[in-house]
């Protein structure tokens, strides 16, 4: 990757020195030209104008040449009416002279390679014309040509920076090239190691590496980082559910074999914990269920305009039983004006079974009782479940309703599965609503777990 990177950087910059070589040569070779066509024309008028001169004799005239510039030829042709010249110096032709213009009495300029050339007409008395060998019905016109220097003459030199140049770009290259490289070979070293399943894999970050580079690695460590924590939680997850569906089970077998042995001492009542294990372990299978059918986005939603008030009651008093039975009392807490009801758009069963999952981790850990409790509070409905237990630690509620977490608050009984949060979170927000836990509430103590459902529109 180095090499590669190195060889590219190095490609441009000879490419970017090839393309202003280039187009310097085409654009200094054109001012060339154009500043020699015009010195040309003004030279040519002036020593048109001196060989018009009658005071001026011929060596004179070269005299004047001579000290003007360095010319390849100073000639004064013929130029006949029908547009035929008698001579004119190389490499000017016919087609560039254009004749036309001559006879009208306009100077003609032009360039032809590296030579460039200008055609003038002149006055000439009868002796100048004999001494030029212009006839009587020609016209005298003043040919000049002078060879310019080519811009190509200093390539060598351009040459000679140009090498200089590249090898400076070829060091600075091959220093652009570790620095970029090496954090991302790093970066790919230690994404291997991850897929190979060592999530405590981190990349290096050196002070000297360029800030997106070391963002990259900072990225793939928090990465990795999160993973090994996911996989934490997820075998913690797996302990607790195993050891859920492992208490169920041992209870229905033991009394089964006890009855099956017939040593039971009572059967109707081994029969009932046997039921009582069974409907929990379809608890717990639903609850993986549910959980497995919202990563697949195939929960069902049936929404109707309902009364929480109505819901949370019945909740509520579906669980007195079992919470007398633990030496609890359930308080049922309801605010809203004679008539109003608190109107939402949910599905009940679902809302439910929100209710239901709170109430039944208030179950684990209240000491004395559970509150439950709907009021409205703006534009939402507000559902409420609270327990006096030992509540949870600050750092424990951000996440609480996360999948796989496991709080190390000690529940005073056992009711339910462990997995109600997750799917109240879930459900919450798949009917638009939120979830947060409050701790501590009352003097250092309880939980308080509420729902926010938005109320309908007028």
């Amino acid at each position: 990757m180095r090499r590669r990177l190195t060889v590219a950087i190095l490609a441009v910059v000879v490419g970017a020195l090839l393309v202003a070589s280039v187009g310097s040569l085409f654009l200094v070779r054109r001012a060339a030209i154009s500043t020699a066509e015009s010195e040309i024309t003004t030279q040519a008028q002036t020593i048109g104008t001196a060989v018009s001169t009658h005071t001026i004799a011929l060596r004179r005239t070269l005299d004047v040449l001579s000290r003007v510039g360095d010319y390849q030829a100073v000639e004064v042709v013929g130029l006949d009416p029908d547009g035929a010249f008698t001579s004119l110096p190389a490499p000017i032709t016919p087609s560039l002279a254009d004749p036309t213009a001559l006879q009208s009495g306009n100077s003609v300029v032009g360039n032809l390679g590296n030579t460039v050339f200008a055609l003038v007409p002149v006055a000439l008395d009868a002796a100048q014309r004999v001494q030029f060998g212009v006839t009587a019905g020609q016209l005298p016109v003043l040919a000049v040509t002078r060879h310019i220097k080519s811009p190509v003459n200093g390539l060598g030199y351009f040459v000679l920076v140009a090498a200089a140049a590249a090898v400076v770009a070829a060091a600075v290259a091959a220093v652009l090239a570790r620095r970029i490289s090496t954090p991302l070979v790093r970066a790919v070293d230690t994404t291997r190691r991850i897929a190979q399943g060592d999530l405590s894999a981190q990349v290096e970050v050196h002070p000297h590496d360029y800030p997106e580079l070391a963002e990259l690695a900072e990225s793939i460590n928090a990465m990795a980082a999160s993973l090994e924590r996911a996989r934490g939680m997820e075998r913690q997850f797996l302990l607790s559910v195993s050891h859920e569906l492992r208490t169920p089970l041992t209870s229905i077998r033991g009394y089964a074999d006890a009855i099956a042995e017939g040593i039971a001492d009572d059967v109707p009542a081994a029969l009932a914990v046997i039921g009582a294990e069974a409907k929990r372990l379809e608890r717990i299978v639903q609850d993986l269920l549910d959980l497995a059918r919202l990563d697949a986005r195939r929960f069902s939603l049936h929404l109707e305009r309902v009364d929480c008030a109505d819901v949370v009651a019945a909740v509520a008093d579906g669980f007195r039983p079992e919470a007398t039975g633990a030496g609890l009392r359930i308080d049922m807490r309801v605010e809203s004006a004679p008539g109003a009801g608190l109107w939402v758009d949910v599905d009940p069963d679902r809302l439910a079974q929100i209710v239901a999952n709170l109430v039944e981790n208030a179950l684990k850990f209240a000491a004395f009782r559970v509150e439950v409790g709907a009021r409205a509070e703006g534009g939402f409905v507000v559902i409420w479940v609270a327990d006096d237990g030992p509540g949870i630690r600050r750092e424990d509620l951000g996440h609480v309703f996360e999948r796989h977490f496991t709080s190390d608050r000690v529940p005073s009984r056992h009711v339910g599965t462990g997995l109600g949060l997750a799917i109240v979170a879930e459900l919450s927000a798949a009917m638009g609503g939120t979830v947060h836990a409050e701790s501590p509430v009352v003097d250092g103590r309880g939980t308080r777990m509420t729902v926010w459902l938005p109320r309908p529109r007028p």
